[in-house]
């Protein structure tokens, strides 16, 4: 017997309690921002005011913190894919028995809480400052250890379904360098991997809060609290904003990931000319 999986009726069942769930809390946002308070009703006088004003004032806060906020979330991905891709392969080709030992260390920050993990880190974020200075930029680093465990899991769900060593070493023996075996082979057989792990960081980035306000460096989140202290409609018509625009990176990273176009079906193929007969004729 064969398995099957679940139905047309199943699936659309699933997939609308799944944009239910996500649904409910926007539409909620929206209607909270169009409330005219005491006066019932409702209109887009919160909405207009906001961008008439250009964004600017106290609300200016607010764009520099997306602005950190989207930057952070690049450099997180860039040192996690930069230390991580390389070490999971070098291990899995050449230190196989140090793989436990490389899954405990990856997986450890996701049962560390923040408050710890902001404590550990503060002496060494005080020996950065003195030598590159304290910019937002140094939460990068933080970053890169709090999304260490997501990106470790889903690009070792794409290396379990990849044979590296068989490629590596046909590579190897075609003249590759490291190098390219690296770039050119291994990369993208690992791409949905890689993908996945960034599409996670990037959204445990841009959603972080405890992290920034504990080591005061402004991000997204910390300048919607300071904002949400002094009017709470334009944070929530903020924090939509920001929602949208975070959909769209996410959905930039998403579109990255997806199959590349093959060879049209209609492609013309060279050609064999067939051997003549050179006989006599009869």
């Amino acid at each position: 017997m064969t398995a099957t999986g679940p139905g047309r009726t199943a699936r659309v069942l699933i997939l609308g309690l799944v944009g239910l769930v996500f649904a409910v809390p926007i539409l909620a946002m929206i209607e909270f921002t169009l409330r005219r308070g005491l006066a019932g009703g409702y209109d887009l006088a919160r909405w207009t005011a906001l961008f008439q004003g250009g964004l600017t004032g106290e609300y200016r806060l607010v764009l520099v913190a997306l602005g950190n906020s989207v930057g952070l979330a690049v450099g997180t991905v860039a040192i996690v894919l930069v230390l991580l891709v390389p070490t999971m392969l070098l291990v899995h080709l050449r230190f196989p028995r140090l793989r436990r030992v490389l899954e405990i260390i990856c997986i450890l920050p996701i049962s560390i809480p923040a408050i710890v993990l902001v404590v550990g880190l503060a002496p060494v974020f005080s020996v950065v400052a003195r030598l590159a200075g304290s910019g937002v930029w140094s939460l990068a680093l933080a970053y890169g250890i709090t999304v260490l465990p997501f990106a470790y899991r889903a690009i070792q769900s794409n290396l379990d379904g990849v044979d590296v060593r068989t490629l590596s070493e046909a590579a190897r023996t075609l003249g590759a360098g490291w190098g390219s075996v690296l770039l050119r082979v291994l990369v993208p057989n690992l791409r949905r991997g890689i993908l996945a792990g960034s599409f996670i960081a990037v959204a445990v980035v841009l959603g972080e809060f405890t992290i920034a306000s504990l080591l005061g460096r402004t991000n997204l989140q910390t300048a919607l609290v300071v904002v949400g202290k002094n009017d709470p409609y334009v944070a929530v018509i903020l924090s939509l904003i920001a929602l949208f625009t975070a959909f769209l990176l996410l959905l930039g990273i998403g579109r990255l990931g997806a199959a590349r176009p093959g060879r049209k079906a209609g492609t013309r193929t060279p050609s064999v000319s067939q051997p003549t007969s050179t006989g006599a004729p009869s």
